[in-house]
């Protein structure tokens, strides 16, 4: 999940200070990072659920990643790992995350 970034939660460098974790996701806020961000935002906003959720259901559907390795340290972070195979990527939302991300 990129320390944290694939979540949403870093969006600035104000947002560094969030966490411990933050300055290690620093190398993400660039413009590529930025655009992941966005299409995050629409398929998030589409399938009505969170950031974080999409990102895994997008490695999920990826037939190269054999199985994403993830934590929770949270009641949320739990749901969230919880929704990501629950969510059915269209051919479209996958294609949007792999052209932001190369």
């Amino acid at each position: 999940m990129a320390a944290g970034f694939l979540t949403g939660k870093y969006r600035d460098e104000a947002d560094l200070s969030k966490s411990q974790r933050g300055e290690g996701v620093r190398k993400y806020l660039n413009p590529k990072g930025l655009e992941v961000l966005k299409a995050l935002d629409e398929i998030s906003a589409k399938h009505n659920t969170t950031q974080g959720a999409v990102a895994l259901a997008w490695l999920l559907e990826n037939p190269l990643i054999t199985a994403p390795i993830v934590s929770a340290t949270s009641e949320s972070q739990l749901e969230t790992l919880f929704a990501a195979p629950k969510i059915n990527l269209t051919h479209k939302d996958v294609e949007l995350l792999n052209t932001a991300s190369n």
